[in-house]
């Protein structure tokens, strides 16, 4: 009897102790608490949903050229061929140009739903925890790294099909003509299908990340039980 009444708070005591240390892998989770697995659950959720209105809105007419925050505008080392060319008279032709632009990535948009929902599959339960517990573009930043290469050559032949379907390299051609009767214009040879095809790629990455904040900060962006369930308790 005295043994055990020693013991007793000693025990309590390394009870107590036990409990400031963190849990250990495959030790059973706190009732109400989110486990990897769950969290890993949500976070692929939260992305297919966000990557999904990603492409669904750039991936439309408009969806670049409306949108202030990613719509492509000639580029700055072309600043004085657009320059000259409206000195001249010829602003629509550089208004026309950018359109085209716009339209080319607009349409370039939808081949990154497929490759969104590769990386999605092929995340691990510890980049989950990772990116759960990261800021609120952590897994926008993921996708980034994880397939701006896919999305750079799956783009590529996109964005050359539609530039060429909607006319850019013709009005690029016919601005240059233009700019030539400028005296002292030097405008050299610029890849414009290169610097579309990483403003297209820019701001889908931007839309996704403003996606991704909304579920993470905004609960009516969480449309799913599980979203609301995830999220809710982040």
């Amino acid at each position: 009897m005295l043994t055990l009444a020693v013991a007793g708070p000693a025990w309590a005591q390394l009870g107590d102790l036990f409990k400031q240390f963190p849990q250990l892998p495959g030790a059973t989770t706190a009732p109400g608490a989110l486990d990897d697995v769950k969290i890993g659950d949500g976070l692929k959720e939260a992305l297919r949903v966000g990557a999904g209105a990603a492409v669904d809105l750039t991936g439309k007419v408009d969806g670049y050229f409306a949108n202030q925050a990613i719509r492509i505008v000639m580029p700055p080392r072309l600043s004085s061929l657009e320059q000259g060319v409206r000195m001249l008279g010829y602003g629509d032709r550089v208004d026309e140009l950018v359109l085209s632009m716009n339209r080319a990535a607009e349409q370039a948009a939808p081949a990154a739903r497929r490759i969104f929902l590769d990386a999605i599959g092929a995340m691990t339960i510890g980049a989950a925890r990772r990116i759960f517990d990261g800021g609120d573009t952590a897994a926008t930043d993921y996708f980034k790294e994880k397939t701006t290469g896919t999305l750079t050559t799956a783009f590529r032949p996109a964005i050359a099909r539609t530039m060429s379907q909607v006319g850019v390299a013709r009005q690029y051609d016919a601005l240059l003509g233009q700019a030539r009767q400028v005296p002292f214009l030097d405008v050299g040879a610029f890849d414009l299908n290169t610097y579309v095809l990483g403003k297209a790629l820019d701001g889908l990455f931007h839309v996704l990340g403003e996606q991704e904040r909304k579920i993470r900060t905004e609960p009516a962006a969480r449309v799913t039980d599980l979203l609301r369930d995830v999220f809710g308790r982040r």
